[in-house]
Order: structure tokens, then C-alpha cells, then sequence
């Protein structure tokens, strides 16, 4: 006499997975709201929220924090640097 099993497939994942995964590979979430009335838009909020890890969003091309003056020690430096060279440029300018 053959008996069929039943084989259940479960795999649980703890939340520190599920962030490992979401972090390696990125997630975006895409979204616009808008209220109108009488076919008026009067209101429009588009939602953008891209969550990653910081290699992964370099990998992407994603770095503004590195030039936030807010977030970064560099970034006040290489401010005062571009406004340098900026001022060079402009008497460059004017020589001509």
C-alpha cells in the first residue's frame, strides 16, 4: 500500500533578513496623489521613497549626503573650494 504525503514547504525569515534583503538589493516605492474637483487638479503630491543600503545607492549613483553641508564635514569644504574657483573663473573671465 503506497500513502501519499503531504510536504509542506516553509521557510520563515527572521526581520533581520528581510531588511539584509531588502538593504542588498533596494527597494523603490513610487506614488502620486491628487485631488480634483469638477476635472480641476487641485493638489498634487508625488511620492518618491527609494530604500537601500549605502553601498547599494552608490552603486546606483545616489551620494547627495556626501554634499550636504548638513550631513557631511567635507561638503563645507568643497563648498568654499567651488566658490574659489569660481572667483578664479570669473577674473579668467574678464581678463579676456
Amino acid at each position: 500500500m503506497v500513502q501519499n504525503q503531504i510536504v509542506h514547504g516553509t521557510s520563515s525569515s527572521t526581520l533581520a533578513d528581510v531588511l539584509d534583503k531588502i538593504l542588498d538589493k533596494g527597494v523603490v516605492i513610487a506614488g502620486d496623489i491628487s485631488i480634483s474637483l469638477a476635472d480641476v487638479e487641485l493638489l498634487k503630491i508625488s511620492i518618491r521613497l527609494l530604500i537601500a543600503s549605502v553601498d547599494k545607492a552608490k552603486e546606483m549613483g545616489i551620494n547627495w549626503w556626501e554634499t550636504d553641508p548638513y550631513l557631511s564635514s567635507n561638503a563645507k569644504k568643497l563648498a568654499e573650494e567651488n566658490e574659489k574657483l569660481k572667483e578664479k573663473l570669473d577674473k579668467l573671465e574678464i581678463q579676456d
